[in-house]
């Protein structure tokens, strides 16, 4: 329990964009988010991960880029 209030994450979207193409579920647009998460310990920031998230805009569902 004292590891769990000593310790934190913290996440920021740094900024959204529409990407090009379309939903495969619904042709909706796709956005994409750049989010930063940052895990603390004692305010003390140890790892910070820069991730892209794609999302459709109209049914909200997570989805995966083919690379």
């Amino acid at each position: 329990m004292s590891l769990v209030l000593i310790c934190g994450e913290k996440v920021k979207v740094l900024g959204t964009q529409k990407a090009p193409g379309s939903c495969p579920f619904c042709g909706g647009t796709v956005v994409v988010s750049d989010i930063e998460t940052a895990r603390h310990f004692f305010c003390l920031p140890i790892c910070v991960k820069n991730k892209r998230s794609f999302a459709c805009e109209t049914c909200n569902k997570r989805l995966v880029p083919f690379v």
